[in-house]
């Protein structure tokens, strides 16, 4: 099977990544829909009141507050992800096209990169604060990995690769 151009690999992955894509739209609504509707809650103490959320960690204190956190944090979170989804689409049209070294690709890949780190980042802040403002979770507080900057590490020197090869085809080009 071929992994480029139509009806290839690239152009099956393309699909996968559109249907992901709309899903990660619909989470993202689902979520900003629920962080709204639980911060209008808050408002309310009465109806707050009744809520509870028991865990082996016991019961959770300002349940509206850390709720309306939790939802807008994993509606950034997966903003996060249709970002380099959203990336990946493009860069997936390219290689369904046939054209791998298309010079626009080598900026996708560097916004890929950087929206990993910032997930990254953004993941170690969340879990911190979860730590702090729930004081049962600090065992989940989430640490360096040398895995996850290594795969951001890597994404970058891909977007080099693509770069080097973007221009060795623009000289090819001229060339012929």
């Amino acid at each position: 099977m071929r992994t480029l151009g139509p009806g290839s690999i690239s152009s099956f992955l393309k699909i996968i990544l559109d249907v992901t894509w709309f899903l990660l739209w619909g989470l993202i609504g689902a979520l900003a829909l629920a962080g709204v509707v639980m911060l209008l809650l808050s408002f309310n103490t009465d109806l707050i009141a009744k809520i509870e959320i028991k865990t082996d960690l016991g019961t959770a204190d300002h349940i509206g507050a850390t709720l309306t956190a939790g939802l807008f944090g994993g509606a950034l979170y997966a903003s996060g992800w249709l970002l380099i989804v959203g990336q990946l689409r493009r860069i997936f049209k390219t290689l369904t096209a046939g054209d791998p070294f298309h010079p626009d690709n080598v900026g996708r890949l560097r916004l890929i990169g950087l929206c990993l780190a910032g997930l990254t980042v953004c993941t170690w802040i969340y879990t911190t604060a979860a730590a702090l403002m729930l004081p049962g979770l600090q065992q989940i507080s989430a640490g360096f990995s040398p895995t996850t900057w290594f795969s951001v590490m890597v994404v970058f020197v891909l977007a080099e690769v693509f770069r080097e090869g973007a221009r060795l085809r623009n000289e090819a080009e001229l060339t012929i």
